[in-house]
C-alpha cells in the first residue's frame, strides 16, 4: 500500500534513486582499467561493451510505453529492478560474458526508469514550475560523479589492501549498488503512487510512438536534441587530445579537465534549476546556447595557456548542461498525452547526437580544432532554429 507523502519528499527519493543509477553508469569510465584487469580482458575489448551499452539508447522508445500504458511507478520499479539484478549478476558471476549482459540490462533499466521519472514529475507539476522540479532530479548526474564515483574508488581501494580480497576488489562496489538499488525500490514502492498517461487508450508501443511522432513540435524537439548533443560531442570527444597536443600536459591537464567538467556540470544544472521557471524555458535555452557559442569562440581566441583552455571548457560545459536541463521541461510539454514515450524519444535523440558527434569529431580534428569549434557553433545554430517550432501543448 502506498503511503501519501509530499511532492518534495517524493522528489528527494527519486533524486536519490537516480543518483544510485547514475553512479553505476558513470563509475565505469574512471575505473575502466581496473575492471578490465579484474575480468582478464584488454582495455579495447572492454570499451566495446560500453559502445554496445550506448547503442541500447535506441530501444528506449519501445520500452517507455510501459510507463504510459501500465503506470509510471511500475516502469520505475522495473528499471531499478534491472539495475539491481545486473549488479548482483556481476557480484556472483564475475565473468566477461555476464559483465557484458549486466551492462546491457543496466542500460535498459535506465531507459525504463528515467523517462518514467520525468513523466511522473511532469504529471504532478504545473508547466510553469516544472523546470525546478526536473532540474533537481538532473543534479543526480553530477552528484554521482562528485560523490558516488569517489565512494566506489574508496571501496575498491579498501578491499585491495587485504590479500584475501585483493583479487576480488574490482567487483566489491556491485553488492553496495545492489543494496542501494533494493533500498530505492522499497522507497518507491512504499511512497510513490502509480499514475498513467493522459491517453487511456491502451495502444501497443509502436502505435504510441507513431502517435507521438505525428506532432511537428515533437520533431522539432527531437532535432533539437540531436543538434545540442552533437555540438557537445564534437568538442567533448577530442578536448583531451587537443590539450595534450596544445600543451603537452596529458595527465595533469586531463585530471584538471575532469574536475572542471564535474564542477561545471553541477553549476549548469544548479543554475537551470534556480532560474528556468523564473525567466522562462525558451529564454533559458537561448542563454545556454549563447554561452556554448561564446565558449567555442573563447577556446579559439583565449586558449594560449592551460588556464585559458580550461576556463573555456568550463563555460562550454556550463552552457551545455544549462541548455539540456532547461530543455527537459519544455520537451515534456510537447506531447503530454504520452509523456513517457516522448521523453524516451528525447533520450534517443540525445544518443543519436552523441553518436553523430563521435563520428564527426575525429574527422574534423584531422584539419584542426577550429573545425570542431565551428561545427559546434553550427549545430547550436540548428538547435536555436528548432526552438522556434517547439511549442508545448500545455502551459
Amino acid at each position: 500500500m502506498t503511503k501519501s507523502i509530499s511532492l518534495r519528499k517524493q522528489v528527494l527519493i527519486l533524486t536519490a534513486a537516480r543518483t544510485v543509477l547514475n553512479t553505476g553508469y558513470r563509475m565505469m569510465y574512471p575505473f575502466l582499467n581496473t575492471f578490465a584487469r579484474g575480468l582478464g580482458v584488454e582495455f579495447t575489448t572492454l570499451s566495446l561493451v560500453f559502445t554496445a551499452r550506448s547503442l541500447t539508447g535506441f530501444f528506449g522508445p519501445f520500452l517507455a510505453p510501459i510507463a504510459d500504458r501500465r503506470g509510471r511507478k511500475i516502469s520505475m520499479l522495473l528499471g531499478l529492478g534491472l539495475m539491481t539484478f545486473s549488479a548482483l549478476l556481476i557480484t556472483f558471476l564475475p565473468t566477461f560474458f555476464f559483465f557484458f549482459a549486466a551492462m546491457i540490462l543496466s542500460a535498459l533499466g535506465s531507459l525504463m526508469f528515467i523517462p518514467a521519472l520525468q513523466a511522473y514529475l511532469s504529471d504532478q507539476t504545473p508547466f510553469h514550475q516544472r523546470g525546478r522540479v526536473l532540474g533537481i532530479t538532473e543534479l543526480s548526474w553530477s552528484l554521482a560523479f562528485i560523490f558516488g564515483v569517489p565512494a566506489v574508488g574508496g571501496i575498491i581501494t579498501f578491499f585491495s589492501r587485504f590479500n584475501s580480497t585483493a583479487d576480488l576488489a574490482w567487483r566489491t562496489p556491485f553488492p553496495f549498488l545492489a543494496a542501494f538499488g533494493l533500498v530505492s525500490i522499497t522507497l518507491i514502492y512504499r511512497y510513490i503512487p502509480n499514475t498513467q498517461s493522459l491517453d487511456l487508450n491502451k495502444k501497443n508501443g509502436w502505435n504510441t510512438i507513431r502517435q507521438v511522432l505525428s506532432s511537428h513540435p515533437v520533431w522539432a524537439g527531437l532535432v533539437f536534441g540531436v543538434a545540442i548533443s552533437c555540438a557537445n560531442e564534437v568538442v567533448n570527444l577530442v578536448f583531451g587530445v587537443w590539450l595534450e597536443d596544445q600543451f603537452n600536459l596529458q595527465l595533469a591537464a586531463l585530471g584538471a579537465a575532469s574536475a572542471v567538467i564535474g564542477i561545471s556540470e553541477l553549476s549548469g544544472e544548479g543554475l537551470s534549476t534556480l532560474f528556468v521557471d523564473r525567466i522562462g524555458k525558451p529564454f533559458s535555452i537561448r542563454i545556454g546556447l549563447l554561452f556554448s557559442v561564446i565558449a567555442s569562440g573563447w577556446l579559439y581566441f583565449f586558449s594560449s595557456s592551460p588556464l585559458g583552455a580550461l576556463s573555456g571548457l568550463f563555460i562550454f560545459y556550463i552552457g551545455f548542461e544549462f541548455t539540456i536541463v532547461s530543455s527537459l521541461p519544455l520537451i515534456s510539454g510537447l506531447y503530454s498525452q504520452s509523456r513517457a514515450t516522448l521523453m524516451a524519444l528525447a533520450m534517443a535523440s540525445f544518443s543519436i547526437g552523441r553518436a553523430a558527434g563521435a563520428l564527426l569529431s575525429p574527422w574534423l580534428y584531422q584539419w584542426n580544432f577550429l573545425s570542431n569549434l565551428i561545427a559546434a557553433i553550427l549545430f547550436n545554430g540548428v538547435a536555436f532554429l528548432c526552438l522556434l517550432w517547439m511549442k508545448p501543448n500545455e502551459e
